[in-house]
C-alpha cells in the first residue's frame, strides 16, 4: 500500500492509503470513530487489492489526516472529503463504497451531495445521528463509553477507552486490541466529542437509493446495535443482508477471510449492475 494526500475544500489535509492495478474496481474503505484506515490490517486491504484499487481513508481528525477545531457537524465537509479523495486517486469509475460504524454516516454525506457509487457497504454502520434516530442506534458499549470517552483527562479517557475497546477487538488478541486502543486514544478528544455534536437523518436517502448495497452487521454489536442496520436494511430497494450471529462490532477482525470472500462477491455484483446500467 502506498500513502497519499488530498486536501479537502477548507484547507483540511486527508491522508489515504492506496494499492492494487490502478485499472482495477476501485473500493473506498471508510473507518469509525476514534480509528484510522490501519484498523483493516495490512493483510486485509493487500487482499483486497488483489482485484481492486483498494483505498483506505483516513477521516478528518483521525490518523494521518489534519485536525482543523471545526467541521465535523458538516455533511457536506465530510462529502468534499471523499471528493477530494478520489480526485487525488484519480478514481474514474464509480466505486464501491464500503463504511464501517462512523463511516455509514460518511457514505451517506457523500451520497446526500450528489457523489457516484457503484454499491455501497454499511459494516456495523450508522445512517443517522442524533435522540430517536433508528439509523443511530447505539449499544450498551457506547453509551458506557460517553462521556468519559470524550474527556480531556489522560486516565478518565484511557479507562473509558480500554472498555470500549473490548467490544470492537478481543482482548486475548493483543498486538491487535493495543493497536485499536492506541488510535482512539490518539484521536484528540475535541474531535472524539464533535463527531457527536451534529444530528442528521438518511431514511430518505437510502429509501431512494438506486444501486445495490449490502448491510453487514453483527448480531452481538454493543456499539452500533443491531437494529440500526435492520432498519437500513429495511429502507434499500437493492439490498444483501448479512447477520453475524454472535459477531460484534468489527466482523472483519473476527472472521477477515470471510469478511473478504463476502465483500468482494458484493463489490463483483455491484459494479456488474453498475456496468449494465451504464451500458
Amino acid at each position: 500500500m502506498h500513502f497519499g494526500e488530498a486536501d479537502s475544500v477548507d484547507g483540511t489535509r486527508i491522508a489515504y492509503l492506496h494499492g492494487g492495478d490502478p485499472g482495477a474496481p476501485p473500493l473506498v474503505m471508510i473507518h469509525g470513530w476514534a480509528q484510522s484506515a490501519s484498523c483493516w490490517g495490512q493483510a486485509m486491504l493487500d487482499e483486497l487489492s488483489a482485484e481492486h484499487r483498494v483505498i483506505a481513508v483516513d477521516l478528518r481528525g483521525h490518523g494521518r489526516s489534519d485536525a482543523p477545531q471545526q467541521g465535523y457537524d458538516n455533511g457536506a465537509l465530510w462529502a468534499a472529503d471523499l471528493v477530494a479523495v478520489l480526485d487525488s486517486a484519480a478514481v474514474v469509475a464509480s466505486p464501491v463504497l464500503l463504511g464501517w460504524s462512523y463511516g455509514g454516516l460518511v457514505i451517506c454525506d457523500y451520497l446526500a451531495s450528489g457523489g457516484r457509487a457503484a454499491g455501497v457497504v454499511f459494516v456495523g454502520a450508522i445512517t443517522g445521528l442524533g435522540r430517536g434516530k433508528a439509523g443511530g442506534r447505539v449499544g450498551t458499549a457506547m453509551r458506557g463509553a460517553l462521556p468519559a470517552a470524550l474527556s480531556t483527562d489522560a486516565g478518565v479517557a484511557a479507562q473509558a477507552l480500554a472498555g470500549f475497546n473490548d467490544a470492537l477487538v478481543d482482548p486475548s488478541d493483543g498486538e491487535r486490541a493495543q493497536a485499536f486502543l492506541g488510535t482512539s486514544l490518539a484521536t484528540p478528544p475535541r474531535v472524539r466529542a464533535a463527531l457527536f455534536a451534529r444530528e442528521c437523518d438518511h431514511d430518505e436517502l437510502l429509501a431512494g437509493l438506486d444501486i445495490p448495497a449490502l448491510v453487514l452487521h453483527g448480531t452481538a454489536d454493543t456499539v452500533v446495535d443491531v437494529r440500526a442496520g435492520e432498519h437500513a436494511a429495511g429502507l434499500l430497494r437493492d439490498v444483501r443482508t448479512s447477520f453475524w450471529d454472535g459477531a460484534g462490532h468489527a466482523p472483519f477482525a473476527t472472521d477477515p477471510e470471510r469478511f473478504v470472500g463476502e465483500v468482494t462477491t458484493f463489490a463483483s455484483h455491484a459494479n456488474s449492475v453498475t456496468g449494465r446500467m451504464d451500458g
